[in-house]
């Protein structure tokens, strides 16, 4: 039996709004596999598209990494800035950018009032 067939299958099994069974549990992850099953077979369909997540699992390593060895952030300010200090580490290392050039002109611009270093890639042509 196909997979989607099988998902279906369980998905149309009643179970109530509360219900907390094994049995319920399985339904409603059924159904929500349901809801994602096109993109889980883009790989099939479109060239260069990777079937695992390890790039992704790769990129927030790091993050996972500090917030065990550091027991996380005890306020929302400091879990906001270390959210953000990550997405700016981990876009330069990715876009293959100095990060500490890029930290230290962002200090200098907001020091000197002037336009701050953008985290986009920039798009060279030729």
């Amino acid at each position: 039996m196909p997979i989607k067939s099988c998902l279906q299958e369980a998905a149309n099994y009643s179970v109530g709004y509360k219900e907390k069974t094994p049995f319920a549990k399985t339904v409603r992850t059924c159904r929500q596999i349901l809801k994602v099953e096109p993109g889980l077979w883009l790989f099939v369909d479109f060239e260069g598209v990777e079937p695992t997540n390890n790039e992704a699992e790769r990129a927030i390593r790091p993050a996972v990494i500090w917030r065990r060895t550091s027991f996380g952030s005890q306020t929302k300010a400091g879990s906001n800035f270390v959210s953000r200090l990550l997405t700016v580490v981990t876009s330069l290392k990715f876009q293959r950018r100095n990060v500490l050039e890029f930290m230290a002109s962002a200090v200098d611009a907001q020091r000197n009032g002037t336009e701050t270093p953008s985290l986009l890639p920039s798009c060279e042509s030729g």
